[in-house]
């Protein structure tokens, strides 16, 4: 009997080869509801619904909280006291940060594969960075890219056992793989990572790479400008208008990431032949 992974479940399939079926037992990612709530004052105020697979719902909700706009930067937050009941995680809400109810109203639903979908104009996607851009400009050398999906592909033991998963994998300016998180959706797998960081106080991620294991929307370069990150990398292709905040905002981002090479879309002064500063 074929093993399930935690965020997998087993199912039965029949393979079809070009003269015969055979039935088989396979493994396939977990796509559950989450709601989201926050407890302020006493009161449990809802938040989203997401499809994601189980797992980190704690890091998801700090993560889609923050890179939302809906909890700003600096704040402690108690993920300890952050309570997961079967398929909804409550969030106590800090004290000092006043609860902009209108603002969550916009929130109601959130499906794995769209995150922006919903939202009434640009205006309400756009929100205010919290972190300036970094006065330092460090480097990578252009090979240095092509070395990374092979790493983040190693360490998804789920998208191992499923073949049906999205990663955003933190890498350091040398290459070094120092966190990542695997969803369903390629958005709570990056609200995930950034909640881990924003949880133990380590924002800013403005000396590290982020790569995207499938294309790059608008909505992941947000929430990487929200983080502080200044090169994004991905598998896939950046959408056009990823491309134009990404350029708006300082960040380096590359797309189709291969062994042979990949292609820049804006600010590439990050990237030189010179070694790493």
């Amino acid at each position: 009997m074929q093993q399930s992974h935690p965020g997998s479940k087993t199912t039965q399939v029949t393979k079809f080869s070009v003269s015969t079926s055979t039935e088989v037992t396979d493994v396939v990612a977990e796509e559950v509801p989450l709601e989201l709530q926050v407890l302020h004052q006493g009161r449990t105020h809802p938040v989203s619904i997401t499809m994601r697979t189980p797992g980190r719902d704690v890091d998801l909700a700090i993560g889609f909280l923050f890179t939302e706009g809906l909890l700003p930067a600096g704040h402690t937050v108690a993920g300890g006291r952050a309570r997961v009941r079967g398929n909804t995680v409550k969030v106590p809400w800090p004290p000092a940060v006043p609860l902009e109810l209108k603002r969550i109203e916009r929130h109601s639903y959130t499906s794995s594969s769209c995150g922006v979908c919903g939202k009434t104009s640009l205006e309400m996607v756009f929100q205010a960075i919290p972190f300036a851009e970094a006065p330092t400009v460090w480097t990578i050398t252009p090979s240095l890219l092509p070395t990374l999906p092979p790493l983040l592909k190693k360490a998804q033991q789920l998208f191992a056992t499923t073949g049906g998963i999205h990663a955003a994998g933190l890498f350091d300016p040398s290459g070094s793989l120092l966190h990542y998180a695997e969803d369903v959706g390629r958005h709570n797998a990056l609200d995930k990572l950034i909640g881990h960081y924003y949880r133990h106080d380590l924002l800013p991620l403005d000396r590290h790479i982020l790569l995207l294991s499938g294309r790059a929307s608008f909505e992941l370069i947000q929430k990487a400008a929200m983080a502080g990150i200044a090169c994004v990398a991905s598998v896939g292709a950046p959408s056009s208008l990823a491309v134009e905040l990404a350029e708006d905002q300082g960040i380096t981002l590359c797309g189709f990431l291969r062994a042979s090479g990949f292609n820049c879309y804006s600010h590439p002064h990050r990237i030189t032949d010179h070694n790493p500063q």
